[in-house]
């Protein structure tokens, strides 16, 4: 089983930020792979550029969107919309399952 990396992109103001951040520690902690966190918080429009940023808040496993969105071309700071509303631990456990 290869080593998983999440990455939580996001900034201060979106209403679901913190929601995210939250759910992803609580499944790391209770999680018993090796997973390898990180959290960016992108606070200017050079940042969003740079990370390619999807909006607020992003999860990235092993590099990948959660939803499967393509990296921004024209990356800002804005919040993100979820379609099916913010991302669950299920979810998070669905794209780890099709690296293994």
């Amino acid at each position: 089983m290869q080593k998983i990396k999440i990455e939580v992109q996001y900034f201060n103001g979106c209403p679901n930020s913190e929601a995210v951040l939250k759910m992803v520690k609580n499944f790391i902690d209770k999680s018993e792979l090796q997973i390898e966190f990180k959290e960016i918080l992108v606070e200017t429009q050079e940042a969003a550029k740079r990370y390619k940023f999807r909006g607020s808040p992003t999860i990235l496993i092993n590099g990948n969107d959660i939803e499967g969105l393509e990296e921004s071309k024209t990356s800002s700071l804005s919040c993100r919309y979820y379609n099916n509303g913010i991302p669950t631990e299920e979810d998070i456990k669905e794209v780890i399952s099709k690296f293994n």
